[in-house]
């Protein structure tokens, strides 16, 4: 089954505005002839980010499946992660360090193995709780 992410307006206002940011800068500097031929690199780096941006935002999804297990994507980011290695799940918290395959905030830890931690925000926990715990019903949840 799959589970787009859940977009909140922090991560939106902030994706939007750098983008918009830096794609301003980028065409005010053609605009007014202040970029020479030799920095030209510097819009396809600028235009690089803008991508990078736009993928992470757009391309972030998660599938489970009890072949596959818990299956990320976020952009250039992915992995997977077998059911029966996760331990438990932390609900409606944020993870503000670590990996964060997510574009939003109160979403899941997902604690895997013996120390690991993934934060992952599909677009109704409940949901996705309820279809991991038909893959492995040992899973702790806790609030």
């Amino acid at each position: 089954m799959k589970f787009k992410s859940k977009k909140d307006i922090l991560f939106s206002i902030i994706i939007i505005g750098i983008n918009t940011f830096l794609f301003g800068i980028a065409i005010l500097g053609i605009i007014r002839g202040e970029m020479e031929k030799g920095e030209y690199w510097t819009l396809i780096l600028i235009l690089s980010v803008i991508g990078l941006l736009f993928w992470l935002f757009f391309g972030t999804d998660y599938e489970l499946s009890k072949e596959s297990g818990l299956i990320y994507r976020s952009g250039p980011f992915n992995g997977k992660i077998s059911v029966d290695r996760i331990t438990e799940i932390i609900k409606g918290k944020t993870l503000w360090i670590g990996f964060r395959p997510a574009t939003s905030r109160k979403g899941l830890i997902v604690k895997y193995d013996k120390y690991n931690e993934i934060y992952i925000s599909p677009k109704t926990n409940e949901t996705f709780i309820a279809k991991i715990l038909e893959l492995n019903s040992e899973i702790k949840i806790t609030e």
